[in-house]
């Protein structure tokens, strides 16, 4: 089945009210246990063609891939606009190619609190649509949306390197960036009726080289402010499996989140395992509809 990923003409961004934004959801959500670790292994989620990427030797013989020039900010001049002087990190979760080089995403890094894999596959629909071509859609439209507003933004990669980056390096480079804010783009791979968005916010961690501390508050503003945003652009509703229906959710365990020094959180667009979920994230008009929704989020946490 084809997929349309080129994107629509670009609108500019509409930021909503604050208050209507945080009145979609809660500040505060529990943090619910289960649900995959999303852009980072241990509890992969099912997918055509087995599990996630395995290696009887983690330890790769070459070295990761330097950051190429997608970890750099567009060259193209920017319009003036609300977010003029802002940078935004846009992290699309997984890489293409990650499939193709099991030993090296199976490689161990340092996540502060312990260590886990370089990276993962990600999931895909029943049908076979990729979440890590799902990530670059939705990331492309993104960066169009904000740029249109004077945001000066970064992404993580472009599919531009063979895998990863890593999730250690995926943090740095929102970290050397001194970026306002990063958003890691993902869809999960949960079970057949589990449905809907949600945002995952740091946990208070602290230990070996990570601190949250600092970034705590304003990462579950970030957070809140999306996932209202993106309720109201998409007609999505919260996730009826993880966090209590508030679309949000509190992890300690994610080293992306973990090595981070700016506001910084993960977006579960939908469950590509859903058959009606996977309907929506196939779609090239809703995944503008996402993009627009991520895009009014984070305008609204950047100017308020």
């Amino acid at each position: 089945m084809p997929y349309d990923d080129s994107p629509p003409p670009t609108r500019r961004a509409r930021p909503l009210s604050v208050a209507a934004a945080l009145a979609a959801v809660c500040l505060t959500a529990a943090g619910c246990g289960g649900g995959r670790e999303p852009g980072e292994a241990g509890a992969a989620s099912p997918r055509p063609g087995g599990n996630a990427a395995t290696s009887t030797d983690p330890t790769p013989t070459g070295k990761q891939p330097e950051p190429t020039a997608s970890a750099s900010p567009s060259a193209k001049p920017l319009p003036k606009g609300p977010l003029t002087g802002r940078t935004v990190v846009i992290d699309p979760g997984h890489n293409p190619g990650n499939r193709d080089h099991a030993r090296e995403i199976n490689r161990q890094v340092d996540i502060g609190t312990g260590r886990k894999e370089c990276d993962t596959t990600g999931t895909a629909t029943n049908d076979g649509y990729a979440e890590a071509r799902f990530t670059l859609d939705v990331s492309h439209r993104l960066r169009a949306l904000l740029e249109a507003e004077g945001a000066r933004v970064r992404l993580t990669h472009d599919a531009d390197r063979p895998f990863g980056p890593c999730i250690d390096e995926r943090a740095r480079i929102g970290n050397e960036a001194e970026a306002d804010a990063v958003v890691s783009v993902h869809a999960d791979g949960s079970a057949v009726g589990n449905r809907g968005f949600h945002v995952i916010l740091p946990a208070g961690v602290k230990g070996g080289g990570a601190d949250t501390s600092k970034i705590v508050k304003s990462s579950a503003d970030l957070g809140a402010r999306i996932a209202g945003h993106f309720a109201r652009t998409t007609g999505s509703a919260p996730s009826n499996y993880i966090g209590g229906n508030t679309g949000l959710n509190t992890r300690g365990d994610l080293g992306g989140l973990n090595l981070s020094t700016v506001p910084k959180v993960f977006v579960e667009c939908g469950n590509m395992r859903d058959p009606k979920d996977a309907a929506l994230l196939t779609s090239a008009s809703w995944r503008q509809k996402a993009a627009q929704g991520l895009a009014d989020g984070i305008t609204s946490y950047l100017k308020g």
